[in-house]
């Protein structure tokens, strides 16, 4: 005699019955079309003409059983993904490079790229490309501090990649360049202290680690200005941690360095240094005079107001649209975009009479 089969457990409390995956013929039903109209409703297809009560029907019902398109399912489909891959900065980027990336994210999905960020920490040159290519992004923005070599671009472009754009001081064979002069920022800066008649200048250094990419080329700015400046000038590297102890031992030793100006690489390390200084008595500006950059909001609501550099970046807007066109028509030559101006503003810090 056999015997019946066991009754299936029934479901432990508390837990729910696991739901099945809704499907395009789930929403095709709903709606009362075909999967077809369903795909090219949801992938914002403009070579077929669908009806705006139909487009409707179509995302009413995908949000009703909270269907989504399978992104792997759809690359498959296209050929390639939608994905534009921001690798992540390996050093601080600041405020003002962050709104940046924040403005070109959002333009970017407003043309229905699908943006990841990639935590590229550890991995450098063709490694970090082998690590992006694995995901086939349709783009790669790659930033400075990244050595990215041809190597790396090719093997990007043989992943599916048809965009590869490098956004930093340096530009890289067969990427497209958006190239930020980091020389400008320095030259900037001591432009402005000479005019004020500041003749020995100490040039913050940061000892952070990655941050040379972009210190180096600013003091060979300030270096630059000081050399063409007509009645001569000294220019000083001075190296410098950051935090209170770094920015007191330098404040200490101050007066045996003989300066009367000093461009403090940034905004932040300038306040850092500003305030040690005073600590140790020097007049600001009377004594020497400090200038940062980047122009954030905390550095107007000192006492001196410090005086800076403002760094003027691309619009999000415009590489988000360099991008799209890029991988709509990937076989041009790669082109160099001078990205980034600069200006000084003076302020209490080295202008004695500034509001």
């Amino acid at each position: 005699m056999s015997q019946l089969p066991e009754p299936p457990s029934p479901p432990r409390p508390g837990r729910p019955a696991e739901r099945p995956v809704p499907t395009s013929a789930d929403v095709a039903r709903l709606a009362g079309v075909s999967r077809a109209t369903v795909s090219y409703v949801l992938n914002n297809t403009s070579a077929v003409r669908i009806s705006e009560p139909t487009r409707r029907k179509v995302r009413e019902a995908a949000e009703e059983l909270a269907y989504v398109p399978h992104a792997a399912a759809r690359s498959l489909r296209a050929g390639h993904t939608r994905i534009v891959l921001l690798p992540t900065a390996h050093v601080p980027v600041g405020p003002l490079y962050g709104s940046f990336l924040n403005e070109l994210q959002w333009d970017l999905r407003r043309l229905d790229y699908t943006v990841v960020q990639y935590g590229s920490l550890g991995l450098d040159g063709d490694e970090a490309a082998r690590a992006w290519a694995e995901l086939r992004p349709v783009a790669v923005v790659a930033p400075g501090e990244i050595a990215l070599t041809p190597q790396g671009v090719e093997i990007l472009k043989r992943s599916g990649a048809k965009a590869v754009i490098t956004l930093g001081p340096r530009e890289v064979e067969g990427a497209h360049a958006l190239v930020l002069d980091q020389r400008e920022i320095g030259r900037r800066a001591v432009d402005h202290l000479l005019e004020r008649g500041r003749r020995r200048i100490g040039v913050v250094m940061p000892e952070e680690p990655g941050l040379e990419l972009f210190s180096e080329p600013r003091l060979a700015g300030a270096r630059a200005a000081a050399a063409t400046h007509t009645g001569g000038a000294r220019v000083e590297p001075l190296p410098l941690s950051y935090t209170e102890e770094s920015a007191a031992g330098l404040a200490a030793r101050w007066d045996g360095l003989g300066l009367d100006a000093v461009y403090a690489y940034n905004d932040e390390y300038a306040m850092l240094l500003m305030r040690a200084l005073q600590d140790a008595g020097t007049d600001i500006p009377g004594g020497t005079a400090v200038i940062g950059a980047d122009d954030l909001l905390l550095g107007r609501l000192l006492r001196p107001r410090l005086s800076t550099v403002r760094i003027d970046l691309v619009t999000g807007r415009r590489l988000a649209a360099l991008v799209d066109r890029v991988v709509r028509d990937p076989g041009g030559e790669p082109e160099r975009h001078d990205v980034m101006g600069a200006r000084a503003v003076g302020r209490e810090s080295t202008c004695p009479s500034s509001p």
